[in-house]
């Protein structure tokens, strides 16, 4: 295949990578490589130690055995920017190009490991299904992630036409919106095309990740935004709205009308990632309520003073936002501590000084009791 036929070109680009991303500041990134005689490419698929890339000269297969470090956080994934070698059988990948930007989750595994999903993106469009009812701590949970990982994020909310009345659409609307501050929510039907514009255009520039759990209509939403049949689709089941992986592999795909796009198999389990700056952005409002209580160090739990809990007490702030910011930051903080000792001898102090606390309240509450 030559490059000119692939998807996202254009002979009009002033550099043949453009579809793909290619800039002066990655041009500048690249000129020592260039200088080697190495070929500057983007990874569009990683496969069991392999991956394909996209050059000038057009697509190749590349190994990335000189790129497999302990760390699974400095792996070759989908989305980076690499130097490879301009010939050869096979053909290796020999380095990639410092990350801009990086999306990590932590693994299933009892190792604390991160698992980096997508490099160098620009836009988090997060999948959320009308199909089922909505779980907004899912949603703030892959927020997290996209704001921790320097992307901006988006919400679809993918098969609106299942929700044929205005009203109930706005109103799922609003509870997404209000579990996202400063993020676009967007209802979309894939199939009828509401929507799919206003996508388009948020998306248009730069890269984007699409995320989602299985059966959200991620590979739905990706084909209406290619204009074709790219990424195979299945039904979801009846009982539980949910979908088998569509996707295995992470793709980056050249938009027709501009930008990249990177899809992604469903993820069933979102796990935090030293997400700290992540979850103070998505709980934003509950920050910005932190610096008017009495006390810097406000736990918002039973403080005089406490600004947050006056909110809940007025209904400015729903309860369940400040569970779930609780939730999200006692497992960022458990994630963290793992691997930070200093974090860990942290937290046992701040242990120690809460149980002090409480047994001198507990002391004063029956020293009141006795004089009574």
């Amino acid at each position: 295949m030559s490059f000119s036929s692939l998807p996202g070109s254009s002979s009009s680009a002033s550099h043949p990578l453009e579809p793909y991303g290619w800039d002066a500041d990655w041009a500048t990134e690249f000129a020592p490589y260039e200088a080697e005689g190495l070929l500057p490419g983007r990874v569009v698929r990683v496969d069991r130690g392999q991956c394909d890339v996209v050059t000038a000269d057009g697509p190749l297969r590349a190994d990335t055995a000189f790129v497999t470090p302990h760390d699974p956080l400095r792996v070759v994934c989908t989305g980076d920017w690499v130097a490879v070698e301009p010939g050869g059988n096979p053909r290796y990948v020999r380095t990639y190009l410092p990350r801009r930007t990086a999306f990590v989750r932590s693994t299933s595994s009892q190792r604390s490991e991160g698992q980096i999903l997508a490099a160098n993106v620009d836009h988090a469009v997060i999948a959320v299904s009308l199909a089922v009812e909505l779980d907004l701590g899912r949603i703030e949970r892959f927020l997290a992630l996209a704001w921790e990982s320097g992307a901006q994020p988006v919400v679809v909310l993918t098969k609106a036409d299942l929700v044929p009345d205005a009203v109930t659409l706005s109103y799922l609307v609003q509870d997404v919106e209000t579990s996202a501050p400063g993020v676009p929510v967007v209802p979309v039907s894939s199939l009828g095309g509401d929507g799919l514009d206003v996508v388009a255009a948020l998306v248009g520039g730069g890269t984007s990740v699409l995320l989602g759990q299985s059966g959200a209509g991620k590979s739905t939403l990706a084909n209406a935004l290619l204009g074709e049949d790219v990424m195979d689709v299945q039904a979801t089941r009846d009982v539980d709205g949910k979908g088998r992986h569509t996707t295995t592999t992470r793709n980056l795909l050249a938009l027709p009308g501009g930008g990249v796009l990177i899809d992604t198999p469903g993820l069933r389990g979102v796990g935090l990632w030293d997400a700290g700056t992540g979850v103070s952005q998505v709980f934003s409002e509950i920050a910005e309520l932190a610096e008017r209580c009495r006390f810097h160090d406000c736990a918002h739990e039973a403080e005089p003073g406490c600004a947050v809990l006056a909110a809940i007490d007025t209904g400015e702030l729903p309860e369940r936002r400040l569970q779930s910011y609780r939730k999200l930051q006692r497992e960022n903080q458990r994630i963290v501590a793992k691997t930070d000792a200093r974090l860990r001898a942290e937290i046992r102090k701040d242990w120690k000084r809460k149980g002090a606390m409480g047994k001198a309240a507990m002391e004063a509450k029956r020293g009141a009791h006795w004089r009574s």
